[in-house]
């Protein structure tokens, strides 16, 4: 699935990095990273970034919206993020890291967890 450009898949990766580097992720809680790293607090906070953020990200406000529409309607059954700008942005951070993660190489701790993103970002 290519729905995030480099940049935003880049993103993702080093807000992983940064939660590692700020000791966030440990090998205590390295089964939650997605949720530490990405559920935990707002990827943007405002109308009008979150707003910028999907224009300078997605086609359109209405490709962002299908994103988080299918990705519902497949995990969930049914699609339930409020439309609006932050509430949709948010949600694909959550996606987006999502991918990041599974296209992370295996990783059994911190340590490897760490290198896995660096190269990622390398790549």
């Amino acid at each position: 699935m290519n729905t995030f450009n480099t940049a935003t898949l880049n993103l993702h990766a080093s807000m992983i990095l940064d939660a590692i580097n700020d000791n966030r992720i440990t090998d205590d809680n390295l089964d939650d990273l997605h949720h530490e790293v990405f559920n935990t607090d707002y990827f943007i906070v405002g109308y009008y970034q979150a707003n910028v953020w999907i224009v300078e990200n997605f086609v359109d406000a209405f490709s962002a919206i299908e994103i988080v529409r299918d990705y519902e309607v497949d995990q969930f059954g049914e699609f339930n993020t409020e439309i609006n700008s932050e509430k949709i942005a948010n949600m694909l951070s959550y996606i987006c890291g999502e991918q990041v993660i599974s296209e992370l190489d295996c990783y059994a701790s911190v340590d490897e967890l760490k290198e896995a993103v660096e190269a990622y970002l390398a790549a």
